[in-house]
């Protein structure tokens, strides 16, 4: 069963950065999910999908996929770049847009 390594990305919630470092190994749906007809409950034969296992680098998950046997992919996380804008920028002579309310 094939697994995904990625470093997830901090969450829309928080501002904070919280376990972002970690690097986390995720098995991929190896059976479709069903619908239970009486409660509506969707539910799955498939124990792999629920774990999920973290490490403190890149190089230790891979390590651990080869050790056991588990076909895996990486996402390289995307870095956000942006660029550094003080308060006072707003009110600059030489501002390229008016400065309107």
């Amino acid at each position: 069963m094939p697994a995904k390594i990625y470093r997830p990305a901090k969450t829309a919630m928080q501002s904070g950065k919280a376990k972002t470092h970690l690097w986390v190994l995720e098995f991929d749906q190896d059976q479709p999910r069903t619908i239970d007809p009486i409660m509506g409950y969707t539910s799955s034969g498939d124990m792999r999908q629920q774990v999920k296992l973290t490490f403190e680098s890149q190089e230790q998950a891979e390590a651990y996929a080869q050790r056991n046997g588990i076909e895996y992919r990486v996402i390289l996380p995307k870095e956000a770049t942006r660029k550094a804008v003080s308060y006072s920028d707003n009110f600059k002579f030489n501002r390229t847009q008016p400065w309107t309310h």
